[in-house]
């Protein structure tokens, strides 16, 4: 065997990942800013539809520390687009419901991410669309579940979205 390095070369995951994730959520910010919402508040809101949600049920449901979620809600609720209420079994717990303003904003926000998405996609052949986030979704809810506990502590980009 030689001492040379291999000529093959390995795609950067991380970068590829990283770089379609950047330029996703710069292209939805821009578009969801028209309507005076962020992804992050988009998330909030579309999940907090779906039921009687604790902000700490939120906050997992969207990925967000408890500060993060706390400012968030902060700017639904002087948009208009939300509300905090005490819980009737837990009064320390806090349910998001969203306002009716909330819901026009979440209607038209999910036009704009499914065109948003569709534009995406639509840069693959159509046979391989599907496929794609079908190994997307198997990645996000198998292996790349989960953070491995490291020494050096992983930060995620910040985003000045609020």
């Amino acid at each position: 065997m030689s001492g040379t390095a291999s000529t093959e070369v390995t795609p950067d995951l991380i970068l590829l990942l990283s770089q379609a994730s950047h330029v996703l959520t710069t292209e939805m910010t821009a578009q969801l800013t028209e309507l005076g919402i962020s992804p992050r508040g988009y998330c909030v809101l579309s999940k907090a539809m779906t039921g009687e949600l604790t902000q700490s049920q939120l906050a997992e449901l969207c990925d967000l520390d408890k500060t993060t979620m706390v400012v968030t809600l902060d700017g639904l609720e002087r948009a208009g687009f939300a509300e905090r209420r005490p819980q009737a079994t837990d009064r320390r717990a806090r349910i998001v419901s969203v306002t009716e303003a909330g819901e026009r904003i979440v209607a038209e926000a999910q036009e704009i991410v499914a065109g948003l998405y569709d534009d995406v996609l639509a840069a693959l052949p159509p046979s391989e669309r599907e496929a794609f986030v079908d190994g997307l979704e198997r990645l996000v809810h198998g292996r790349l579940s989960t953070p491995v506990r490291c020494q050096i502590p992983v930060r995620r980009r910040a985003s000045r979205a609020s």
